[in-house]
C-alpha cells in the first residue's frame, strides 16, 4: 500500500510508534525512525531486523522542537531516499498530575512535545512536500482529546491542540495536494498498560463496548490506511480508534 513511499516517524521506537514503523516498512515504505535517544533508535532497528521486517531504514535523534535540527534531518532523509511523502507526528508525552499540584514547567514541557513539536515537524516536512507536489501529514492526537480526563490537564488540552493543527493544516494545506489527519488512539497495550496490574486492567475494559484494549496494530493499521492513496479524499479528520470507549 505504500510501495516507494518515503515516510518519517516521530516517537517511532516503541509502542505505536514501532508498530507503524513495522507496518509502513511490511507495505513498501522506506522509513525514517526519530527516537529521544540515539540508543533506543538503534535498537528499534535491530529488533525490526531480528522480527524479520525488510526494507530500509534511517534513525535520528533530533529535538523534536528545533527547527534547524529538523529541517536538516528532513533535508537528509530526503537526500538519502529521494522524497518525503508521509511523516507521522506520533512522539508525546502524557500526564496525570492533579491541577492543585500541577508545575507549570511540567505542564509546558508537554505542550513543547505535543503540540510545538508536531508544528515544527509539519512545517519542515510541508516545504519539502509542496516543492515534490504533495505528501501525508499524520498526526498522534487521544481519545481524551474528545473527552477530556480527570488530571493532568496539559495532557489533553495538548491534544485538543493537535486536533486543531490537523484541521486547520488540512484547510491550509490542501491546494498544495497535502493531506492532514490524526488518528485518536483509546487505551492501547503499549509497555506502560501491559505492565498494570489485571486489578486495573478489568474497569478500563469494561469502558470499552468492544471488550478489549486495543493492539497497536489496530492504531498502525488506521495510519496506514490514512498515509495510503485509499485515503485520497480523506483530509482534516480525527479517526477514533477506541472500541468506541468513554471514560
Amino acid at each position: 500500500m505504500l510501495k516507494n513511499k518515503v515516510a518519517v516517524v516521530t516517537g517511532g521506537t516503541r509502542g505505536i510508534g514501532y508498530a507503524v514503523v513495522k507496518k509502513f516498512l511490511e507495505n513498501g515504505a522506506k522509513v525514517a525512525v526519530l527516537g529521544s535517544r540515539q540508543e533506543t533508535v538503534d535498537k528499534a532497528i535491530a529488533q525490526l531486523k531480528e522480527e524479520g521486517v525488510k526494507g530500509e531504514v534511517l534513525g535520528f535523534c533530533p529535538d523534536l522542537t528545533s527547527p534547524d535540527e529538523i529541517a536538516k534531518v528532513f533535508a537528509e532523509v530526503k537526500d538519502t531516499f529521494g522524497s518525503l511523502d508521509i511523516l507521522v507526528n506520533n512522539a508525546g508525552v502524557s500526564a496525570r498530575e492533579s491541577i492543585y499540584t500541577y508545575n507549570p514547567d511540567d505542564f509546558g514541557k508537554t505542550i513543547d512535545l505535543n503540540v510545538k513539536a508536531v508544528f515544527v515537524c509539519a512545517q519542515a516536512a510541508a516545504k519539502i512536500m509542496k516543492e515534490q507536489g504533495g505528501g501525508v501529514i499524520l498526526n498522534t492526537s487521544s481519545m481524551v482529546s474528545l473527552y477530556g480526563q480527570p488530571s493532568g490537564s496539559g495532557y489533553p488540552a495538548s491534544k485538543f491542540a493537535v486536533n486543531g493543527l490537523t484541521k486547520s493544516l488540512a484547510r491550509e494545506l490542501g491546494r498544495d495536494h497535502i493531506r492532514v489527519n490524526a488518528v485518536a488512539p483509546g487505551i492501547t497495550k503499549t509497555d506502560m498498560v501491559a505492565a498494570l496490574p489485571e486489578a486495573m486492567i478489568q474497569p478500563l475494559i469494561a469502558t470499552i463496548p468492544l471488550g478489549r484494549i486495543g493492539e497497536p496494530e489496530d492504531v498502525a493499521n488506521a495510519f496506514l490506511f490514512l498515509a495510503s492513496d485509499m485515503a485520497s479524499y480523506v483530509t482534516g479528520e480525527i479517526l477514533s480508534v477506541d472500541g468506541a470507549a468513554m471514560t
